[in-house]
């Protein structure tokens, strides 16, 4: 039997807003994903502290207040500190175009802006999976 992919869904920072980070985690755990939901504040540290602990293989943060130029590249930092970069470091929230392909260029994943039907995102996360396994064999 398959391992199902294990996802961490963090809301870093005062965002209060985690409506949409609840929907995602209920749509990944109905495709058949682990998923971890860290509740509301988190820091960078407690992110990446937990996926490290969880040992997953995303992690997924829902980013609505404007500090996510901050938020991912500390994340990806913290997990490449612990030696995880490994992780699929992906999210969401409401980011202006030029900061998504920014953020890409640091190796942060695919991110997702308001309204993005979740079936993208269960394919997307798949898809990465599906290659980093074939990549392992």
């Amino acid at each position: 039997m398959d391992t199902p992919i294990r996802v961490l869904v963090a809301k870093p920072g005062l965002d209060g807003h985690d409506r949409g980070a609840k929907v995602v985690a209920a749509a990944l755990r109905d495709a058949g994903m682990e998923v971890i939901y860290t509740g509301l504040h988190q820091t960078p540290e407690m992110i990446a502290g937990a996926a490290v602990q969880e040992d997953v293989d995303v992690v997924g943060l829902s980013i609505l207040s404007g500090a996510h130029m901050t938020l991912f590249p500390r994340v990806r930092e913290l997990l490449a500190e612990q030696g995880r970069d490994d992780i699929l470091l992906t999210g969401g929230g409401i980011m202006p175009k030029e900061d998504m392909e920014r953020l890409a260029a640091t190796g942060v994943g695919r991110l997702f802006g308001p309204g993005t039907p979740t079936s993208e995102l269960i394919a997307y996360i798949r898809e990465w999976y599906a290659e980093r396994q074939a990549k392992d064999a």
